[in-house]
């Protein structure tokens, strides 16, 4: 009898073993059983939130079940940012978020979050320009007539921004300073509104990510005065980079990737990551991509957590030699 429960207790202790060492890979196995909530720290309509729906919508075929977009706008992405840092390492919460996810604690006065300690970098989804763009009631064709203007007139013209501590604010302060300009910069909660005020002519211009821009200048509802890209866009030839309009040098992408918070399984991640490489390459993607001029990447979390080290020593010093502090 004693050897009987000897032996129990022991096969007992041997499976409970098994199932602790073997547990982030049994789960891994069988992910995802149930939906995936993905955060969008944004306004629906703007360019991280387009391509996010694009990528989702992509994943959840691949995945076999559905990824529910969450719209959380607030403080530059703040809100949505810091609701993913605090959600369960496993894997059913996600964020979707540009650059500025890894530039915003660069800015603000106040601790907000780490972004290399606070998330797990999943997979890099692409990058896409920017564009200068000024509402069509500025009498401006070239950047050069548009910098003499907001010279010539203190204080009248103004930059509109998707947010505080976004790619397109850092460009927009960027600029001021490289040009010696004096304009405000009006905060939004995202590229839909920024976007509208500037067409409504509220605000002059704006330095905003090409897929929400793009809509607006086929309409010629915007006018573009230059783009951030190194050399000039196939979509935009007749458009200068800001390195031609006087800024020499100048290169500014948005990037967008996809983050868990701290501490997600390998396995998972990995799994994941092999996801995303493929729905970024799926061909009705990669049209859709191609009409925003969203140039589609892939690489493993550890480029994508090298991309991210890299871009906060480079967009650091930036921040740092431009004395950029924003306080919510």
């Amino acid at each position: 009898m004693f050897k009987h429960i000897h032996r129990t207790a022991l096969t007992v202790a041997i499976a409970s073993a098994a199932v602790l060492f073997a547990g982030p890979a049994a789960h891994a196995q069988d992910y995802p059983h149930k939906p995936i909530r993905m955060v969008i720290p944004y306004t629906p309509g703007g360019s991280i939130d387009h391509v996010g729906r694009l990528v989702a919508d992509q994943l959840q075929r691949q995945l076999g079940q559905p990824i529910v977009i969450e719209n959380t706008p607030g403080a530059s992405g703040l809100l949505g940012a810091m609701n993913v840092k605090k959600a369960k390492a496993d894997g059913y919460t996600l964020l979707f978020n540009a650059s500025s996810q890894a530039y915003l604690p660069l800015v603000v006065a106040k601790k907000t979050y780490d972004a290399e300690r606070d998330f797990t970098p999943i997979g890099q989804i692409g990058f896409v320009p920017l564009i200068v763009a000024v509402n069509n009631a500025v009498p401006a064709k070239t950047m050069a007539e548009f910098v003499r203007l907001a010279k010539a007139n203190p204080g009248k013209y103004t930059w509109a921004t998707s947010g505080l501590g976004t790619t397109s604010h850092l460009s927009e302060e960027m600029v001021n300073r490289a040009l010696g300009l004096q304009m405000e910069i009006v905060p939004y909660k995202g590229a839909v509104p920024q976007l509208t005020d500037v067409v409504g002519g509220h605000v002059s211009a704006a330095i905003s990510p090409m897929p929400g821009v793009t809509s607006f200048v086929q309409a010629g509802r915007l006018r573009p005065l230059a783009v951030t890209s190194k050399t000039r866009l196939p979509s935009l030839p007749d458009v200068p980079t800001l390195a031609e309009s006087g800024v020499p040098g100048f290169e500014l992408l948005s990037w967008y990737g996809i983050w868990g918070p701290a501490d997600l399984p390998a396995a998972i991640t990995d799994k994941l990551n092999a996801e995303i490489g493929k729905a970024v390459q799926a061909p009705s993607l990669k049209a859709k991509f191609a009409e925003m001029s969203f140039v589609p990447t892939q690489s493993t979390p550890a480029q994508f957590k090298q991309l991210i080290a890299e871009d906060l020593v480079k967009i650091g010093k930036a921040v740092k030699d431009a004395g950029i502090r924003i306080d919510f």
